[in-house]
């Protein structure tokens, strides 16, 4: 019964692998240039499918989707308003990121304030890759095989528990050693092959569904059936009672999205690569052009879902993995897992890469053994690697017990997102901010949000409020502290930042131009599907 499946699953896994092989098999893994940025050769094909599928992981296809199935099409927001973040980064962020020729994030707050900085903001990305984001790559990965494969039924094993203890593992050592031996551009390479993969899946999943839903009046039919349904779930403008209320947009959920599109390790460490600022802005552009197409396969399937499943108590996060294995052919369930698998190591190679970058190039070189070499700061990155994936693949299956994963994924993201970011800001902006500014809002914003999310009674403030305004709260008061601090200590003489060479900085001659076009496409949307009555 499964041998199709599985033969599929297998070919479509194997060719992934052999044709990154061949393509990387002569680069450069044993420098930290050539390992932590694929000798700075990425052109924009590369990046934007890079950037695409490291972003279309599990905690996407399968939170996202869980989120639609129980708030509808208004959680489409975090995918249209990520259209205006790419374009900010194309445009502002980038270039200054190029200029300076880093590697990472710290690197750059390094330079602009100091060593103390790059440390704090190097501890502040790990804790929370290995504590958040790694674990949560592998659970949703594992959960999404599990529906999809229903690999319980096909291994004979009657515990779930075991089951997704098993695939962690599997997916976490696979990837560990994508990550650990081949360096970031062999994973550019697997992410933009698994990401032709992965889009062809998505909207197949689509079709399929509608088609099903249908019946005999096909996908057409599906689709009418399905907005007349959900009329009333068809709806860009959150209201107060869904997990993204519409004044949100303009809060928390905007500032999450710059952070992750602008300032991320694990995401932006690719745009760092390129050949030039040319080929980045191209690259981080046609990003932008694909994610416009994202609620057609992030949102939609578990819309359809909601309709399919009505009545069966289903977790919403088990909804797209069993939407999958219904409406699917065997032989595309197998391509689909395969696309799937390559979903969830891109991801976790990726935040697996950027952690080792934080580390050897953060931490080991500049604090721990200075005088380190080229071979000596690679090793060190690779055992760190080895010792991060072992935790997460440890601590991934102790997530089964939450309620939304999407959520929970943001809601964590928060405190390390929001004093990243408006450090990060008022770094760019400001040319007086002294390093004092940029600890105290590392510090201050970390702790501030901690403590609004676990402690009593101010936990309970914050969710009278939807934690969403309270990030957007922290990040203001942030932002107006650290302008205060360099009023009254500024820098004796101002920063000017030096061009030290790194790539050509010549701009794409028609980056403004698609980037506006991106915006007013965005704006559409919104405006296209929006019902204000549902506020209060």
């Amino acid at each position: 019964m499964y041998a199709v499946t599985v033969g599929s699953f297998l070919f479509f896994t194997g060719l992934v692998g052999a044709l990154t092989w061949f393509f990387t098999r002569r680069d450069d893994h044993s420098s930290s240039q050539g390992f932590f940025l694929g000798g700075r050769s990425l052109t924009f094909p590369l990046i934007a499918g890079s950037l695409l599928l490291t972003n279309l992981s599990t905690e996407q296809m399968v939170g996202l989707n869980g989120a639609a199935f129980t708030n509808g099409f208004c959680v489409m927001v975090w995918e249209v308003v990520a259209v205006i973040a790419l374009v900010a980064m194309a445009l502002f962020f980038l270039p200054r990121f190029l200029k300076s020729g880093v590697a990472t994030v710290p690197q750059y707050l390094e330079i602009r304030f100091d060593h103390q900085t790059q440390v704090i903001t190097n501890l502040i990305f790990l804790v929370a890759y290995v504590g958040i984001l790694l674990p949560i790559i592998l659970y949703t990965g594992a959960r999404g095989m599990i529906g999809i494969l229903d690999i319980q039924a096909m291994l004979g094993i009657e515990s779930e528990s075991t089951t997704l203890w098993l695939i962690v593992w599997a997916v976490g050592i696979l990837g560990s050693i994508y990550a650990l031996f081949g360096g970031l551009r062999t994973v550019a390479v697997s992410d933009t092959l698994n990401g032709i993969g992965l889009l062809v899946g998505g909207f197949l999943i689509t079709t399929f569904a509608l088609s099903q839903l249908g019946g005999d009046a096909g996908i057409s039919g599906g689709a009418n059936l399905l907005f007349e349904q959900q009329k009333e779930r068809f709806n860009s403008i959150g209201g107060s009672a869904s997990s993204v209320p519409f004044g949100t947009v303009f809060s928390g959920i905007f500032l999450l999205n710059l952070f992750y599109w602008t300032t991320n390790q694990q995401i932006i460490q690719r745009t760092f690569g390129a050949s030039s600022l040319a080929e980045g802005q191209k690259g981080v552009l046609l990003t932008g052009a694909l994610k416009l197409l994202g609620p057609m396969y992030l949102v939609l399937p578990g819309m359809i879902a909601y309709s399919m499943f009505a009545g069966e108590n289903i977790k919403a996060d088990h909804a797209y993995g069993l939407l999958v294995n219904r409406v699917l052919p065997e032989p595309l369930t197998g391509f689909f897992a395969a696309a799937m698998i390559g979903a969830i190591l891109s991801s976790f190679n990726s935040a697996l890469n950027s952690s080792c970058t934080l580390f050897s190039l953060g931490m080991y070189k500049s604090v721990i053994h200075k005088a380190a070499s080229e071979q000596q700061v690679v090793r060190s990155g690779k055992i760190f690697g080895w010792i991060v994936a072992v935790v997460a693949m440890s601590l991934a299956p102790l997530l089964a017990k939450t309620e939304s994963i999407f959520g929970y994924l943001q809601k964590m993201n928060g405190m390390y997102f929001i004093p990243i970011f408006a450090v990060v800001l008022v770094g760019m902006l400001t040319r007086r901010a002294p390093p004092i500014a940029a600890k105290f809002g590392l510090v201050a914003g970390f702790v501030a949000i901690a403590v609004g999310y676990f402690v009593s009674p101010f936990d309970k403030i914050v969710a009278s409020m939807h934690e969403f305004h309270f990030l957007g709260i922290v990040f203001s008061w942030l932002v107006i502290l650290m302008l205060i601090i360099a009023e009254v200590w500024p820098l004796e003489k101002e920063w000017v930042q030096q061009d030290v060479g790194a790539v050509n900085l010549t701009p794409w001659r028609y980056a403004k131009l698609a980037g506006t076009i991106l915006v007013a496409i965005v704006l559409a949307i919104y405006v296209a599907f929006a019902d204000f009555s549902v506020l209060p």
